[in-house]
């Protein structure tokens, strides 16, 4: 499906002339001629970006901007301003109202083409990310296992998952919780930064679950460091008593007390040098499975799938 632009302006000479040339660049285009009527089309459908005169009467369009920005419902909207005034603090002023970007009148067509895909691929990106460790999520995730397996280098694919984090996240609430997990986000990229000789892949697939790419040869190196860095640092996380006591106590559904370990890493590794990925489910389902075998094990560890064939 073509991406929908909704361009809201009153001069209807203009917005024919954006309106040819963005439909000609591909695009779908909606306009309309002031504020409520942009709210109505607005909540009819949300556009994927909304081109945006803040020149129109009574001032309008500012106030426009700032209900786009404001509002739930429409804030993940990319906003374009497009104005005649040229000042400098002009365009500062729409900026930190919430604007993506600013195009001054007169304007080039394919520069407008061009300012629009760039916003529209930078929010694309950003939705991508998850908002608690700023890692690239499922989307991302894929698309790059995906590009990875298709070239045929060498790579390995790590699962990672937090042991005994639901214990944690019971005992000391979400928001602890979501610490934990941006603690992990943290330990694989600096062991990424530390070990591997660039091209590493960082992913959050979501709750304590994360996707680590690299070259095979720096997989040693990069798991040992992230799994030293992790022990050394997450007794911080509980209270000084727990911490002492090696973990956490939690009553279970059934009423009994049951005695959790601190918090622990698994990594299974998939890789290619012994077998070749039919695809990236393959490489994926691979690297759960030897997570699963690395749980088995006590404490902190990681374990490579050797097999061929």
């Amino acid at each position: 499906m073509r991406q929908r632009i909704l361009v809201v302006d009153d001069d209807t000479e203009l917005v024919d002339y954006m309106r040819r040339h963005l439909e000609a660049a591909g695009f779908e285009v909606e306009d309309v001629a002031d504020a409520s009527e942009a709210w109505k089309a607005l909540h009819r459908g949300l556009p994927d970006l909304v081109l945006l005169d803040v020149d129109m009467p009574e001032g309008d369009g500012i106030a426009l901007l700032k209900g786009i920005v404001s509002d739930r419902t429409t804030a993940a909207v990319p906003v374009i301003v497009v104005t005649a005034r040229q000042r400098s603090r002009d365009r500062v002023r729409a900026l930190r109202l919430g604007a993506d970007d600013y195009v001054a009148k007169p304007f080039d067509v394919e520069e407008l083409a061009a300012r629009v895909r760039t916003v529209l691929r930078r929010a694309r990106q950003m939705r991508d990310l998850s908002p608690l460790t700023g890692l690239p999520g499922n989307v991302g995730i894929t698309r790059e296992l995906a590009v990875r397996i298709k070239g045929r280098r060498p790579l390995a694919v790590v699962h990672v998952d937090i042991d005994n984090f639901k214990s944690f996240n019971d005992t000391y609430g979400f928001l602890r919780g979501d610490g934990v997990i941006s603690f992990c986000a943290q330990c694989l990229q600096e062991a990424a930064v530390r070990c591997a000789e660039g091209n590493v892949f960082v992913g959050h697939i979501g709750g304590d679950d994360f996707v680590v790419m690299l070259d095979p040869a720096d997989v040693a190196s990069f798991c040992e460091q992230a799994l030293a860095r992790w022990d050394d640092g997450v007794a911080s996380r509980y209270d000084p008593a727990d911490a002492a006591r090696g973990g956490v106590v939690v009553n279970d559904r059934r009423g009994a007390m049951t005695e959790y370990p601190l918090a622990s890493l698994s990594m299974g590794v998939a890789t290619n040098e012994r077998r070749r990925f039919a695809s990236e489910w393959e490489a994926s389902a691979i690297a759960a499975e030897m997570k699963e075998h690395a749980k088995r094990c006590e404490g902190s560890s990681y374990q490579v799938d050797r097999r061929s064939g």
